[in-house]
């Protein structure tokens, strides 16, 4: 297996391209917040989890939902923040 070189960046995954497969917005669900297809587990609580140390494997048991759903949270939110602009402010 080929060992990556630290900082390199990696090509995106599937998983990546394809979160909208993982994640629905419908304002008839938690008020239009983005959550996992199928449930009603906000995006944000499962970012939340991984933010608090939480394993994947945990977030799963917890919120009986996939890792590539976790993914997807990741990549949904790293899209938003992509296309989001941001303005500093000096304090």
């Amino acid at each position: 297996m080929k060992k990556e070189k630290p900082g390199k960046v990696k090509e995106p995954s599937a998983v990546y391209e394809n979160w909208k497969n993982h994640i629905a917005i419908n304002p008839k669900i938690r008020g239009g917040k983005p959550v996992i297809k199928g449930t009603r587990v906000p995006v944000e609580i499962i970012l939340g989890s991984l933010a608090a140390g939480m394993a994947f494997k945990e977030i799963c048991r917890s919120y009986s939902i996939t890792t590539a759903d976790i993914q997807a949270c990741l990549a949904f939110s790293a899209k938003i923040l992509q296309e989001e602009k941001f303005l500093a402010i000096p304090r």
